[in-house]
């Protein structure tokens, strides 16, 4: 595993990092209570890496406080919005945007977190967690590995998704990895699983969910892997400090490429 690069996240700051615009990191949000816990540890991550950052964070839905809100207590202070995202399908392209705009809070906007290889390790990290023994090669090799995500109507989020898989098996020594969605849009869990028992070479399937806080999905993910014989399920990305780092990471890129910090106008 490589956890040993990841594992501590940096404490000294980037140049010009002092004093910097806030980051107001923007979630989805769920009625599903363990997503906001998950949000806000991982948010707790995110503070101890950088303690002179400020942070806040808003829901697009489900969850308080929404962007108004959080704009409002900013008071006018600069900030960066992190959306706290995998993909760049429809809330990272229209619906963030839109609720900013309607905030009246004009400010950088990052990147979404997919793709990266700090993804990659921090699913690694939820499969060792889950007992798979990820410092043995021969084990990597004789496992074929669903990367379960929520799933898009847009083909494009999809086949980013497929690239990270492709990624994964490449870099990592799986013997195989396949795509599976918890939403309508095929193929679902049962269908990977099935077609890796199928794939030379494989000797176990374990399913990773490619979601970054429990809910709805990420139970339905669990309970199809049980259903169809998967060997074993790993946990949601949740908070790890390979998400915390990506985060810091996205907002110090969009911070740097502003030439001066942009103030929220609300």
């Amino acid at each position: 595993m490589n956890h040993g690069r990841l594992s501590a996240l940096p404490r000294t700051l980037p140049a010009g990092a002092a004093g910097g615009p806030a980051l107001l990191l923007i979630a989805h949000g769920s009625r599903d209570p363990r997503h906001a816990a998950t949000v806000e540890a991982l948010v707790d991550l995110v503070r101890s890496a950088r303690p002179s950052l400020e942070v806040a964070t808003a829901y697009l839905d489900h969850c308080a406080p929404r962007i108004p809100q959080v704009v409002g207590r900013l008071d006018g202070r600069a900030a960066v919005a992190v959306p706290l995202l995998l993909g760049r399908a429809f809330h990272a392209r229209s619906d963030i945007p839109a609720a900013l705009r309607a905030a009246a809070a004009d400010l950088p906007l990052a990147d979404v977190l997919g793709p990266s290889p700090l993804l990659l390790d921090a699913l690694d990290r939820r499969l060792a967690e889950a007992g798979l023994d990820l410092g043995s090669a021969a084990v990597r090799a004789g496992t074929g590995v669903v990367l379960a995500s929520a799933g898009s109507s847009d083909p494009a989020a999809n086949a980013a998704v497929r690239e990270l898989a492709a990624r994964w098996q490449r870099t990592r020594g799986w013997a195989a990895v396949e795509t599976a969605h918890a939403s309508a849009v095929p193929p679902h869990v049962p269908d990977a699983v099935a077609a890796l028992r199928r794939t030379a070479g494989v000797r176990r399937v374990a399913v990773a969910p490619y979601l970054l806080a429990p809910g709805l999905l990420p139970d339905r993910i669990t309970t199809a892997a049980t259903a169809a014989g998967a060997d074993l399920t790993a946990a949601v990305l949740g908070a790890t400090p390979e998400l915390a780092a990506l985060l810091l990471h996205r907002y110090d890129r969009a911070r740097l490429a502003t030439p001066a910090a942009t103030a929220l106008s609300a």
